[in-house]
């Protein structure tokens, strides 16, 4: 039995990603037997009005309510309007109490903070001065915090309302089915298991250019950008997974603290080795200042000092209006010393696409048929849909459906975030001058430099 309480139930991101991500758990039968959705918001909105609002939200961003249990879904939806602060509950006390009622007094809560970082701290004191912190489960968007010191703050402030257990910090990275994936094919084979290391990788590249624009969230974004709103939370995050140590077990815990203990190795970023860039036109967008400092790209080399990783860059890279949308961890191996001579570099990639269901491929030399000795480069692939029996869960409807059942495995933790703030610090404090780059391209031509001797995988 689950109340589960949406804030900021008719914004953006619960329109376009939570809302959706419940609809598919419902259609996949992977939610509670005794559920209600309760939204929350300052407007004076009926159930009804909700309903109507949560059906249009599902036929723009899907999957569509014709599909699926959309009546039974429909009628298990309520809104609690007036707002909820320290001073007033509006009336989410009374609707949760009805809830309650229905359900059973015991019904799990869970709250799901789907609004701008700076209302976390009002709405968490919120939920303690009202008697909803007790046994909850809170679930908090990213970023947690936009600076070290804003980090450290929240993170008091949430403490002091709630027990480290019950909080999940989401990365909605973590939760792809390819992320994961990571995990499967190192740990469970042994023979990439044999090559996950300095000795047989020569590069990371964790890759994340996007077409887009920042049109629809232009004062959010301006007053982010692309090195708080991707680098620091995303590109960290998957980087973590790949350079890990492998865990004691696949457990909640032991996943959380390899993850973490690899973070804390991440040396500080030189800004030197870092280039920003802002696409031409930004500044022209409505709500954007028009002397605007704020990166749409960002490229960077991590390293990770441990005796795994030592002398491997990761190159981290993300962009607004590129040249093309990819998600893509790529670990280039070492061009072997011989027989062939001449072997062109970056012919052996062991890549990881992260979009939609995931795909592993494998880029290598082979013999070209015939009675000589030359090699033309070949690829096996291998979409995750493919694996029998596969059903993928988007990463939204997996993380909802871990916080549902409690398990906490694929959310970040208070000291990974400290160790990735302080690993990006000083790139916040000494931001080199974005750089303007054409929309429709790989963003600036600086950023290769930091592929030297070789290449960007994509692009370039």
């Amino acid at each position: 039995m689950t109340v589960f309480v949406l804030f900021g139930a008719t914004g953006d991101l619960a329109r376009r990603m939570v809302l959706p991500a419940f609809y598919t758990l419902a259609i996949e039968g992977l939610l509670p037997e005794k559920w209600i959705l309760v939204g929350n918001g300052r407007g004076d909105v009926s159930h009804e009005n909700f309903r109507e609002r949560v059906r249009e939200a599902l036929e723009e961003f899907g999957p569509a309510p014709g599909k699926g249990p959309w009546r039974e879904f429909a009628k298990r939806l309520r809104f609690a309007g007036g707002g909820f602060n320290t001073d007033s509950p509006g009336s989410l006390l009374d609707v949760i109490a009805d809830a309650r009622a229905e359900l059973g007094t015991d019904a799990q809560l869970v709250h799901y903070l789907a609004v701008p970082p700076v209302a976390f701290p009002e709405l968490t004191k919120a939920l303690g001065a009202h008697g909803l912190a007790a046994g909850s489960r809170v679930v908090y968007e990213k970023p947690f915090g936009t600076s070290a010191e804003g980090f450290r703050k929240l993170n008091r402030q949430v403490h002091g309302v709630l027990d480290e257990s019950q909080v999940y910090r989401i990365d909605h990275f973590l939760g792809k089915e390819a992320t994961q994936q990571l995990h499967a094919m190192r740990f469970a084979n042994t023979a990439l298991a044999a090559l996950w290391n300095r000795e047989h990788v020569e590069s990371v590249q964790i890759d994340v250019p996007e077409t887009l624009g920042v049109e629809n969230r232009a004062e959010f974004y301006d007053a982010t950008g692309a090195t708080l709103d991707m680098l620091v939370t995303h590109l960290f995050q998957v980087a973590a997974e790949v350079a890990m140590e492998p865990p004691a077990a696949l457990t909640a815990d032991s996943l959380q603290a390899a993850r973490e203990k690899v973070i804390a190795k991440f040396r500080p970023i030189d800004p030197a080795e870092a280039v920003l860039g802002q696409y031409a036109g930004y500044k022209d967008i409505k709500g954007i200042n028009p002397k605007s400092r704020t990166d749409t790209y960002v490229a960077a080399k991590l390293w990770i000092d441990g005796p795994r990783w030592k002398g491997v860059p990761f190159l981290l890279r993300t962009g607004k209006k590129m040249a093309a949308g990819e998600q893509r961890v790529s670990l280039v191996l070492r061009t072997p010393a011989g027989p062939f001579r001449k072997l062109p570099p970056q012919s052996n990639v062991l890549s990881f696409s992260l979009a939609g269901s995931g795909e592993v491929d494998l880029s290598l030399l082979a013999k070209r048929p015939g009675i000589a000795d030359e090699l033309e480069p070949a690829k096996v692939a291998l979409p995750l849909t493919a694996v029998p029996d596969a059903d993928p869960l988007p990463p939204y409807s997996r993380l909802i459906h871990d916080v549902l059942e409690g398990d906490r495995a694929l959310f970040t933790r208070p000291d990974g975030l400290a160790a990735a703030w302080k690993a990006v610090r000083p790139l916040l404090d000494s931001p080199p001058r974005p750089v303007t780059y054409a929309t429709g391209s790989w963003g600036p031509a600086k950023a290769r430099k930091l592929a030297a001797p070789h290449r960007w995988l994509l692009g370039q």
